[in-house]
């Protein structure tokens, strides 16, 4: 061996062997004066303290923390003076290791390194008056400078330190804000720089509390965090700053940058939080309950980036929010919907307006380029706002262009369908926002709808090639340009609806719709549908979700009146043609209401007014009529006879006027119910005649068979009719005509129970017709034998017969 090399041996194990010899000193010394050690311990911690610390034990370990001395103390407790009123125990630790200079520690001098707590409680408390237990820190500045003058300029300076098994708590009363951790592990590092210290620190810890408010709950709560962070510390400024780049809560990982600020009276801090892939459930589940129940609500298939700022003081009050997230190519779950496609960019703050404070009431939720799919329906919102949380208002402009057919996925297949069209929607919108849903709206804006077909199928329509353009300005809405296409029928409308968006949601029962109608020709039997009961619930419908949109718009279509003013070229309607058609009509559940209506027809004119009452089939009707000079002959073609069947147009000719009432039941196809009809006719026929009809021919046969009776002229006849079902009551009427003069009363079967009385006087007419005077014609009219004829119906058939009744 070289004689260098066994120097060197020599050496290195003397160096070793004085090592040992010095720790087995140190420990001998800290033994046998274990006493006057822990008085110097204590004396050292208490330099700083204005209360109470006491130390159970303490036991040297030299080789734990070489080449420092560690010292374990045992029952470590820190209180300050007014524990007796508070009772909260500022530190109470089992074990608390402290490292200190060996070198120092002959000297009579601690010089504290490392500090190590392990199944301990710290207990950070201040009460309702501000008063915090902390104060044990704050000795009287006089004393220091005392000490430090007495004991040197030496300051401890921490090196190392960690936390294993400890509960650690931030509990103040005053400001409402309750902290609470369970510390598994945190280790730290630290140096000092001329500005401050610098510390290096990985934490492992079970957040039980982060209340910044405590009527509102804890964020985190019961969390496991873990981490390695990087803390700085500025003497100058007094802001600590943390930095984190694995900042894990429950597992999910975040950037985290912090600042707090120290020192100025009213200590402060700042959280800025981001993750570009947290998932919306995970983020709720990171906030308060109150936050939480609401978020909950809503879901976010995918994840989303968000960026948090949380600010505050430690002194009290709310802390500031403003979360930012971006959210692409996402599934959005709102009640009642689903948003597929879903992109946009989103805010949160609790200062919607500078100095106003950080509360629900000057929060804000903006939404900018939002856009989606709600059941194939696409759309966009460029701004939306929701301000004031405690009293949410919902603001923002809505749009959207899709093809009429998309409306299927949302219509309930027994409300409408649409077969073609396309739908271009510009809304602006402000609501009130009641348990997640928008309640009475004010809309501006336009919903146009072009080329479209649709059947809707309550009223059995069918609609063509038609254009809708709705119009909201403020609570009403103006419809425009509407063309209505069905069959050969085209109608064009404009119309408004006062205080829409209001009774919209509250009382669509009390909608009006006020139309005015003009159309080239309509052929009514395309409408018939009309007359159809509406078959979706009359029951108005209540405040509801989105899911039940679709009910509700069914509702307000079947509940709403509508007050037409018609003007019309040409009406068809089976045989019937009317023209110059002015038509005022009442629409609504119930049935309708024609409040006037006055046309031309068979070369005469009409009036009437009335209301059809609708039912589940047959609906009832009250009518009055004013005919006024019609070609009878096309008249009662017109009309299909009236359901006449032994006088028809082929027996009638003149020229008809009359006036009727009449009620009775017509059906959702149009027909009238056989026999339903009751009511009064007047009616008065000039230059008639009655052409082949059966019942007088039958008795010309029998009284006048040598007479012409196929072609009887009626220089006037006036008539006054009860309708009784199938019965018509012939009230006594005077018929002078050119073969017979008759007086007829009596009763019509329609079919059957024929009673009618004739009186017929059996000289010819034509030997008065040269006659002027009325007296005269009156007094010839019966003169000469006059027969008493009885027609009657007799097991089914009808028989002629004298009168015997005749008086």
């Amino acid at each position: 061996m070289p004689k260098w090399l066994k120097i060197l041996l020599k050496v290195l194990g003397g160096l070793i062997l004085l090592f040992v010899l010095v720790a087995v000193g140190i420990t001998i010394y800290v033994a046998n004066n274990k006493q006057q050690v822990l008085a110097q311990v204590i004396k050292k911690l208490n330099e700083n303290l204005d209360g109470t610390l006491t130390v159970g034990d303490i036991k040297p370990s030299f080789f734990s923390n070489f080449p420092y001395v560690s010292l374990a103390l045992k029952d470590v407790v820190i209180r300050d003076r007014q524990f007796p009123k508070h009772h909260h125990t500022l530190l109470a630790s089992k074990d608390f290791n402290v490292s200190v200079n060996a070198a120092a520690l002959f000297r009579g001098v601690i010089s504290i390194n490392n500090i190590g707590i392990n199944n301990a409680s710290i207990d950070l408390y201040t009460d309702s008056t501000g008063y915090s237990n902390t104060a044990v820190f704050k000795k009287n500045k006089k004393d220091s400078i005392k000490t430090e003058k007495n004991e040197g300029n030496s300051s401890t300076q921490l090196k190392r330190f960690s936390l294993a098994n400890v509960n650690f708590t931030i509990n103040n009363q005053k400001a409402n804000k309750l902290f609470n951790f369970a510390v598994d592990q945190l280790n730290g590092k630290m140096n000092y720089p001329d500005t401050g210290w610098h510390a290096a620190v990985h934490l492992n810890v079970l957040a039980k509390s982060l209340a910044f408010n405590t009527k509102r709950g804890s964020f985190i709560k019961n969390k496991q965090i873990q981490t390695d962070l990087e803390a700085g510390f500025n003497e100058e400024t007094g802001k600590i700053s943390v930095k984190s780049n694995n900042f894990d809560i429950g597992g999910d990982v975040f950037g985290l940058n912090a600042l707090f600020v120290t020192g100025k009276g009213d200590d402060t801090f700042a959280f800025h939080l981001t993750n570009d892939k947290l998932l919306w459930r995970r983020a709720s589940a990171l906030l308060a309950p109150n936050i939480q129940k609401v978020l909950n609500r809503f879901n976010l298939d995918n994840p989303i980036g968000v960026k948090a700022l949380i600010s505050g003081s430690f002194g009290g009050g709310d802390p500031y929010f403003y979360v930012s997230a971006l959210v692409g190519n996402n599934r959005l779950t709102i009640p009642g919907a689903v948003i597929d496609d879903c992109n946009f960019n989103a805010v949160f703050t609790n200062e919607n307006i500078k100095g106003k404070g950080f509360t629900d009431a000057n929060s804000i939720i903006r939404l900018s380029n939002f856009k989606g799919s709600y059941n194939n329906l696409p759309f966009m919102i460029d701004a939306g706002n929701i301000t004031n949380l405690e009293v949410p208002i919902a603001t923002g402009n809505f749009k959207s262009s899709f093809p009429a057919t998309n409306f299927n996925n949302i219509l309930d297949s027994k409300v409408a369908k649409f077969t073609k069209g396309s739908v271009d929607m510009n809304l602006n919108y402000k609501a009130d926002i009641i348990n997640l849903t928008l309640n009475k709206p004010v809309v501006t804006g336009s919903i146009n709808l072009a080329n479209a077909n649709i059947s809707y199928f309550p009223r059995n329509l069918n609609l063509t090639n038609t254009s809708i353009s709705l119009n909201f300005v403020g609570n009403d809405l103006l419809l425009k340009n509407i063309r209505l296409q069905s069959g050969q029928s085209i109608v064009r409308m404009e119309g408004q609806v006062k205080n829409f968006m209001n009774l919209y949601y509250s009382a669509p029962e009390k909608i009006l719709i006020d139309w005015q109608v003009t159309s080239p020709q309509i052929y009514l039997a395309e409408f018939i549908g009309f007359l159809n009961s509406a078959k979706p619930s009359r029951k108005p419908a209540k405040a509801s979700n989105n899911g039940d949109m679709v009910k509700r718009l069914a509702t307000v279509l079947n509940s709403a009146k509508a007050d037409m003013h018609m003007r019309i070229n040409e009406l068809h309607y089976r045989k019937f043609l009317a023209t110059n058609v002015n038509a005022d009509l009442l629409l609504s559940e119930d049935g309708i209401r024609i409040k006037q209506v006055s046309l031309k027809t068979s070369d005469g004119s009409l009036r009437l007014n009335g209301n059809l009452v609708q039912k589940e089939k047959v609906n009832d009707f009250i009518v009055a009529t004013t005919i006024s000079n019609v070609n009878v002959s096309k008249f009662f073609y017109a009309f299909d006879n009236f359901g006449l069947t032994d006088l028809t147009s082929e027996n009638l000719k003149g020229y008809l006027s009359a006036r009727t009432s009449t009620v009775g039941s017509i059906t959702n196809t149009g027909d009238i119910v056989k026999h339903s009809i009751r009511g009064k006719v007047l009616l008065n026929l000039k230059d008639g005649a009655l052409l082949n009809f059966k019942p007088i021919k039958s008795v010309g046969k029998f009284a006048f068979p040598f007479r012409d009776l196929n072609n009887i002229t009626l220089s006037a006849l006036n008539g006054d009719f009860d309708l009784m079902g199938d019965k018509i009551t012939i009230n006594p009427m005077e018929i002078s005509s050119s073969v017979l003069n008759m007086d007829v009363a009596g009763v019509y079967g329609l079919s059957n129970g024929t009673d009618i009385a004739l009186d017929v006087p059996l000289r010819n007419p034509k030997n008065d017709a040269q006659i002027t005077d009325k007296e005269e014609l009156k007094k010839k009219r019966f003169k000469g034998i006059v027969l008493h004829i009885r027609a009657h119906e007799e097991e089914g058939k009808l028989k002629i017969g004298w009168n015997k009744n005749h008086k």
